[in-house]
């Protein structure tokens, strides 16, 4: 075993070492975000992501983050100008007047309209659809002023996260891809380095229990280092009189905020999620009473054009129950007619320059909460399997020894 007869296995010491710190880091990565779905034998036999398998719990601190510290609703929506709303959907807002008025007629007398005089039918419809964008110019103020009345943002962000895993990990992968690189590349240093150190220690005590010992503490000690050097310390800090050091993660902040703002605004607070959101979400149903509420209102004051002709026709009981289903099934149709808006919406919400200005402003310790809680919780398994990919390597470095 002396060092003439081996000295191959020597001097690869500190380069196996080396490879040890750098495939631990690889694996511990990929074991983060890999695989979205638990592949194995439930509960204990086989794996899952660590953000896949915790994506709710990831999704709910991600999305307190936001909710807390970068968007408030109220103040988005505020943004909004009714009346320049209104006017974006104005053409296909009277489409759905007409559509509503003829459906409606023809349902509940399919020949009444036809034999209403055209002036009487043309004065109904301008009337109606005069008044529509004035409708829509309330109910989009008063959806504004009571914006957490019809949407639960944080339901919509943690269901979005949750149902598409994928999304989850490319919110914290793609804003941490240069601290993932980091990790990887310094397993490779750090375990150089142990690597020096267990040649001396071995050739010193040529004993068999120090090449897994090293492997193990190697796959151990470069995971937990090179993870507390991602976010510590948070303010630059000298040591040892010679260089600076501060968290990668706090000194990209700048970038790290444009691209979280950037993903935000593009996957996550869209128009058509938040749409759907205040269409389907907890508390669609009062959305949808908000806007029949207005919609009668309208339906009610430009209705009496042809109550005399249609009254008559279907009684004063039917005409009733026509403006209520007339005001139901344009309550319907205003959500749908409110995605024209959508070029204008995403400029006046402006989700991403807010959300990257607020978190400019966020306190060290709360700028770090937007990673670390990724870490946090199941770190442990991380560092434990780098522990045991290196004292395995450190084994069979030991019977290539004694082989």
């Amino acid at each position: 075993m002396d060092f003439g007869t081996h000295w191959q296995v020597y001097v690869t010491m500190p380069f196996i070492a080396a490879l040890i710190g750098y495939v631990t880091k690889r694996v511990a990565i990929e074991m983060m975000f890999r695989p979205l779905e638990f592949v194995g034998i439930k509960p204990f036999l086989g794996w899952q992501g660590v953000l896949p398998a915790n994506a709710e719990r990831m999704a709910a601190t991600a999305t307190e983050m936001l909710t807390t510290n970068l968007v408030d609703p109220k103040e988005i929506f505020a943004r909004l100008d009714p009346a320049q709303v209104a006017k974006e959907i104005e053409q296909p807002l009277l489409r759905v007047v007409e559509d509503v008025t003829r459906e409606v007629m023809e349902t509940y007398q399919p020949r009444l309209w036809e034999v209403l005089p055209n002036g009487a039918q043309q004065l109904l419809l301008k009337r109606v659809q005069a008044e529509a964008p004035k409708a829509i110019t309330k109910i989009m103020r008063e959806i504004a002023d009571h914006i957490e009345d019809v949407l639960d943002l944080k339901h919509m962000v943690v269901t979005n996260l949750v149902r598409d895993k994928a999304l989850l990990n490319r919110l914290i992968r793609d804003i941490s891809r240069p601290e993932m690189r980091f990790i990887a590349r310094s397993g490779i240093w750090f375990g150089f380095v142990l690597g020096c150190v267990q040649l001396v220690v071995w050739t010193l005590t040529r004993s068999p229990i120090v090449l897994p010992l090293f492997g193990l503490g190697i796959g151990w000690f470069t995971d937990w280092l090179a993870l507390k050097m991602i976010f510590l310390p948070r303010e630059p800090r000298r040591f040892f009189g010679l260089y600076t050091w501060q968290g990668i993660f706090q000194k990209r902040r700048h970038q790290v905020a444009a691209d979280y703002g950037d993903m935000i605004a593009r996957e996550i607070i869209t128009i058509p999620n938040l749409l759907e959101a205040v269409l389907r979400g907890p508390k669609s149903d009062r959305l949808f009473a908000m806007i029949t509420r207005e919609v009668q209102k309208t339906i009610d004051a430009q209705a009496s054009v042809v109550k005399p002709f249609v009254a008559i026709a279907v009684g004063t009981k039917k005409f009733q129950e026509m403006k209520r289903t007339a005001a139901a099934k344009a309550a319907e149709r205003v959500p749908e007619t409110i995605r024209y808006a959508e070029d204008y919406a995403v400029n006046a919400l402006d989700v991403r320059n807010t959300i990257v200005d607020r978190m400019r402003r966020l306190s060290a310790l709360e700028f770090e909460q937007l990673l670390r809680p990724a870490f946090r919780q199941d770190e442990w398994k991380l560092i434990a399997v780098g522990a045991v990919i290196g004292g395995l390597v450190g084994e069979l470095q030991v019977l290539a020894l004694l082989g």
